[in-house]
């Protein structure tokens, strides 16, 4: 077994923009995207300490089989790459399999999502043949993302908006929705400049009081009528207007990784379309929650929403007055 570290750092800080009554929450986001040696790193995401990122590689020389999973230290909310150059077709951990599909390059991937609500802690990933048989196993640690708490402040009439029919199914579809062409590459892009003025993971109030739920997404700081462009190439699956996620885009980037991004103000796409990285979708705006123009956008990996920080680099306003977007 090789394992090969590289620690994050370089820690931001993005200042707090709730209500007044709220002591200061430093919504943390790590440094941009970078490459060192070769080995892809992310930053530290707020964390006072470095946080350790393992490349781990299982090889049975024996059976002439390659395993690897990494990163084998993940933070909630994160995904682990998962490959095989042998029999192993699908993956499993925490009672989730995932497809490991072939590759142009050769060898298998798939993408397995950790939940933001996973316990910390250590958990056996299975690689599986196509009868289901155990070829191999090795452990993903889940380190606690330390996810912040934000109140966000609403008037009576957004707090009061309801779905509009078909509407939450019509999105909930879509994240099972699976299909097998990859038509996706790292770095994914950003949608818009703006820097991000809310993250990933925080637990949201509504008015002080608990929602149960958490920020799915990311806020972009964008004005109105700005262009919102696709994070990678896929197929379009959703062109609508709802009354909660207002105007929506939704994007199928094969194998398992989508994006959507909500309160667009026009479409610039349709349904069925194939984009390109980088393709205008849409118009930044301020439908559905929301009380202020930006862009909130979310990425799904089997339907689970995962960190876009993990997969884009965005860095954190330096100051961000009030919160925008009100979708978990």
């Amino acid at each position: 077994m090789k394992i090969r570290e590289d620690y994050a750092r370089d820690c931001g800080e993005s200042p707090s923009y709730l209500d007044p009554r709220d002591s200061a929450f430093p919504f943390r986001s790590p440094p941009p995207f970078r490459k060192t040696g070769g080995w892809q790193s992310f930053g530290c995401e707020g964390y006072s300490e470095g946080v350790r990122w393992l490349w781990v590689l299982v090889a049975s020389v024996g059976w002439g089989q390659t395993f690897e999973a990494t990163p084998a230290a993940v933070r909630q909310g994160e995904t682990v790459r998962v490959r095989s150059a042998g029999q192993a077709t699908a993956a499993r951990m925490m009672g989730r399999t995932v497809p490991l599909y072939p590759q142009t390059e050769g060898g298998r991937l798939g993408l397995m999502p950790v939940a933001a609500g996973t316990q910390p802690g250590s958990y056996p990933l299975e690689f599986l043949a196509e009868g289901g048989t155990v070829l191999r196993a090795s452990t993903i640690t889940v380190r606690d993302a330390r996810f912040r708490t934000q109140n966000v402040v609403l008037e009576k009439a957004i707090l009061d908006l309801q779905p509009a029919p078909g509407e939450m199914e019509t999105v909930a579809a879509f994240q099972k929705a699976v299909s097998e062409t990859r038509r996706w590459v790292e770095p994914l892009a950003r949608p818009v400049p703006g820097c991000m003025v809310s993250p990933y993971g925080v637990r949201r109030l509504h008015n002080g009081k608990p929602t149960g739920e958490y920020h799915r997404g990311i806020d972009q700081r964008a004005a109105a009528g700005q262009p919102v462009r696709a994070v990678a190439a896929g197929e379009v699956k959703i062109v609508r207007k709802f009354n909660l996620h207002g105007g929506t885009v939704a994007i199928d980037h094969g194998q398992g990784l989508e994006s959507i991004y909500l309160h667009l103000s026009r479409f610039a796409t349709t349904e069925g379309a194939l984009v390109k990285k980088g393709d205008v979708i849409g118009y930044a705006g301020s439908t559905g929650r929301s009380t202020a123009p930006h862009l909130h956008w979310s990425l799904y990996v089997h339907g689970v929403p995962v960190n876009p920080v993990q997969w884009v680099p965005l860095k954190p306003c330096v100051q961000a007055k009030r919160p925008a977007s009100l979708v978990p």
